[in-house]
């Protein structure tokens, strides 16, 4: 049976394609459009799933949407009627997409696939999407299902209980109270766009000190011991349609919220440590309640929802040893509802038997399209751009331009589902080099200074870097860089005396791998394996060979504001916009310093809203 599942309209978009059980494909309408967080129906995406999976929309058997708006609706008008006469802001933001698109979501779906009596349509709730996404494709036939996000319909925050191929939800936490819009409300208040910025307030937290921790859990948060919380809406306006924050929070902590592009002070820093410490408490109690109440004879966690993507929270839950075991969905935000809910529909309405192996069934979560060499080819010959052809020495030249602190576009295989880049949609470069995150930051990805990069590693060296001894094959967990390679004439409490300036704090060196070494020795790991991508596992053995290290830089193929990189052209247009040196399309290697002259009409930049 065919189920395709559809996540759209809030933010995020994406399709997903089950067959019989199995994932076939799945991928983000922003990376069609190339507009970042695209919510819009994902025509291209459920285009490309159907032509991954050799069928046409006629052989779609259920269509699944990863929300009931129907109990978001009751959400909604519950809310305008608790606002009362404040409910303005409510009602302008969201009348018209509430009581559209989303409401007839199955005509939607019709006028997309066409209209087929025999297709049957389905809603699925927001966090029983979310924890199918999780649940599903790890390698468990019982875990402890715990999703965390801003909202679904009414549900903020749930556990379940997944055994074989059933879940059941055994406690949830409501709106208003959301552990993700509490910290979208920290993010937006620090100058960074909600959705897109919380990872820069992540990134940003190591830089502070928690003194506001006392404040927050007075004033803004009352945490119980189970892991469930209360907000105190006086300082919160996201209920009634406005901003995040108010006056009241802002008077909290000093003054009006920082403009986003200005200078970052030293209370946005102190925000953000504090707001991250609170943040791991919530999440720790959570997760031991979780094992207390409901997960006494289960050994493993799996994780779903925006918050999940929160990788130094996800490093604290496995350093606890709370659950032997844990698995986190890398499309953990909405677009990998759109696979949770076609899970969940093949699982519950196919009778699909659910097997359950050594490895999970995310296929390395490279769902995405590819090109053929011959595809990429015809590309370059067209366009009469100049490239070299290699074969099984490509690994041992992409090592050869590596070691000699070449930054590269490495574009091959499928794309990536998910926020993160994990090889075949990336930028990498020398770890080693002391200068390479200030030019990856300012002349590639023109991005802020202070934002760290994370290191790919071969899988069975990661201890000899990092404080870590299992896998992280989707760049979900943050450790720290082995002591015996820190730096110990840096330290963290003489960041002071460079006066919080933090292109000059990024600029020390920290460690041996200094480029994806953060300001207090952690990195966001990928570990890699030959058995899940052959290619990007023979680059880094040969750059092993040559330098002696398992280490490089992994960033995404894009630059800031910008989704990314779909197909070649996009790479190739990134490529000549910034300071990459090379350019790999699988077997194809171009150098900058032999390309045409390139030229766009008008600055490109203003294609991209700043994240």
């Amino acid at each position: 049976m065919n189920v395709l599942g559809i996540s759209a309209l809030y933010h995020d978009s994406a399709a997903s394609l089950v067959i019989n059980g199995e994932i076939v494909a799945a991928a983000q309408e922003e990376r069609f459009t190339r507009v970042k967080h695209d919510f819009s129906m994902p025509v291209n995406a459920i285009e490309y799933c159907l032509k991954e999976g050799k069928i046409i929309s006629s052989d779609i058997d259920i269509v699944v949407f990863y929300d009931n708006p129907f109990l978001t609706l009751d959400r909604y008008m519950k809310n305008i009627l608790a606002a009362g006469e404040d409910s303005r802001e409510v009602i302008e933001r969201s009348f018209d997409s509430m009581f559209g698109s989303k409401i007839w979501i199955h005509k939607v779906v019709d006028a997309i696939l066409g209209e087929n009596k025999k297709r049957k349509f389905y809603v699925c709730e927001h966090h029983i999407s979310h924890a199918a996404s999780a649940f599903y494709p790890s390698p468990y036939e019982k875990a402890v299902i715990i999703t965390l996000d801003g909202v679904g319909e009414w549900a903020t925050t749930t556990i379940s209980i997944g055994k074989g191929k059933d879940i059941d939800i055994k406690e949830e936490l409501h709106f208003p109270h959301s552990l993700g819009l509490l910290y979208s409300a920290f993010t937006y208040f620090c100058g960074f766009k909600v959705n897109s910025g919380d990872y820069k307030f992540m990134g940003l937290a190591p830089y502070g000190e928690p003194i506001y921790e006392t404040l927050i859990r007075e004033k803004l948060v009352d945490i119980k011991e189970d892991g469930s919380f209360c907000m105190n809406l006086e300082y919160f306006d996201y209920q009634n349609g406005r901003a995040m924050t108010n006056d009241k929070f802002a008077n909290l902590f000093g003054g009006p919220r920082r403009e986003p592009e200005t200078e970052i002070t030293k209370r946005e820093m102190d925000i953000a440590a504090s707001a991250q410490k609170v943040v791991e408490d919530i999440i720790l109690k959570l997760v031991r309640h979780a094992k207390e109440s409901f997960g006494k004879d289960i050994d493993n966690l799996v994780l779903a929802g925006g918050v999940a993507l929160n990788c130094v929270a996800n490093g604290k839950i496995k350093d606890s040893g709370i659950f032997k075991n844990m698995w986190i969905q890398p499309a953990a935000g909405d677009a990998g509802g759109s696979l949770g809910c076609a899970l969940y529909a093949a699982y519950q309405y196919d009778n699909v038997i659910r097997k359950v192996g050594s490895i999970d069934a995310q296929k390395g979560s490279y769902l995405g399209p590819e090109y053929s060499m011959k595809e990429i080819e015809d590309y370059l010959t067209e366009n009469s751009y100049p490239y070299h052809v290699f074969q099984e020495d490509i690994y041992q030249k992409i090592a050869e331009l590596l070691a000699a602190e070449k930054v590269i576009g490495l574009f091959h295989g499928r794309m990536e589902f998910g926020p993160r880049a994990l090889g075949n949609r990336s930028i990498i470069a020398d770890a080693r080099s002391e200068n390479m995150q200030v030019k990856l930051n300012q002349k590639i990805k023109f991005r802020e200074s202070f934002r760290p990069f994370a290191p790919s590693v071969l899988r069975r060296d990661v201890y000899d870097y990092f404080e870590l001894q299992d896998e992280s094959p989707y760049m979900l967990l943050v450790e720290k860089v082995q002591e015996n390679l820190r730096n110990e004439t840096y330290l963290k409490q003489d960041l002071e005396k460079f006066n919080c300036n933090m292109l000059e704090i990024v600029k020390q060196k920290r460690s041996d791998i200094p480029a994806v070494t953060h300001v207090d020795y952690s990195a966001r790991i990928q570990t890699v394996t030959e058995s899940t991508n052959p290619y990007y596992y023979h680059v880094l053995e040969e750059f092993k060979k040559k330098t002696g290290c398992s280490v490089i830089v992994n960033t995404s193929f894009n630059v800031r504001g910008e989704p990314i990189v779909n197909t070649p052209n996009d790479a190739y247009r990134c490529f000549m916009r910034t300071d990459m040196d090379v350019l790999v399309l699988e077997n194809c290697i171009l150098y900058k310093e032999e390309q045409p002259e390139y030229k766009e009409e008008g600055d490109w930049r203003s294609l991209y809203t700043l994240d």
